[in-house]
C-alpha cells in the first residue's frame, strides 16, 4: 500500500473525531486530532499529505504546523528514551523545528484557518526558551499534560 493511500484511509478514521470543524480539508482537521492525542508524528504525516498538493499561501502555513508536529515528535522520543545515543539529543532539533515553525506561520498571525497563530507562536517561544534555557538538557514536553491545539469557533 502506498503512503498515500494509508494516509487517505487513516483521514477517513480521523473524520468522525473531527467533526465540527467546518468546511476545512479532513487532512487540516486530522492534524489537530492527531497532534492533540500526542500522535504528533501521524499529525505531520496527515497534514504533509495535504501540503505537497498545495500552492499558494496555504503553502508555508503547513509548512509551519509540520514543523511544530515534528518538534513534538524529537521531544516524545527524546522524553521516551532520555539516555538513548540517538533519542537522547532531539532537544537541539526540536528546538530549531519550533524556530522554523513560528517563522513560516507568524505571517498569518493573528488567526489563519481558526486557528490562533499568535497563541501558538508564544506557545513555540515558550518551549523553544525552556529547552535554550536550560542548555539542552530538560525536555518541557511531558505525556501527562499533552499539549491541545483548538480551532476557534466559527
Amino acid at each position: 500500500m502506498k503512503k498515500t493511500d494509508r494516509i487517505s484511509d487513516f483521514v477517513k478514521d480521523l473524520a468522525a473525531e473531527s467533526a465540527g470543524t467546518g468546511d476545512f480539508d479532513a487532512r487540516y482537521s486530522g492534524y489537530f486530532v492527531c497532534f492533540n492525542r500526542g500522535d504528533y508524528y501521524e499529525a505531520h504525516d496527515v497534514l504533509e499529505d495535504l501540503w505537497l498538493q498545495t500552492d499558494g499561501s496555504d503553502y508555508a502555513f503547513y509548512k509551519g504546523l509540520i514543523q511544530i508536529a515534528g518538534a513534538f515528535v524529537h521531544l516524545k522520543k527524546q522524553h521516551a528514551r532520555p539516555t538513548h545515543p540517538k533519542d537522547g539529543r532531539r532537544l537541539a532539533p526540536a528546538s530549531r523545528l519550533f524556530l522554523l515553525g513560528q517563522k513560516n506561520i507568524a505571517p498569518f498571525a493573528p488567526l489563519h484557518h481558526r486557528l490562533d497563530v499568535t497563541d501558538l507562536i508564544r506557545f513555540c517561544a515558550t518551549h523553544y526558551s525552556a529547552i535554550c534555557e536550560s542548555n539542552y538538557q530538560i525536555n518541557p514536553w511531558n505525556p501527562e499534560t499533552l499539549p491541545q491545539l483548538t480551532l476557534e469557533i466559527a
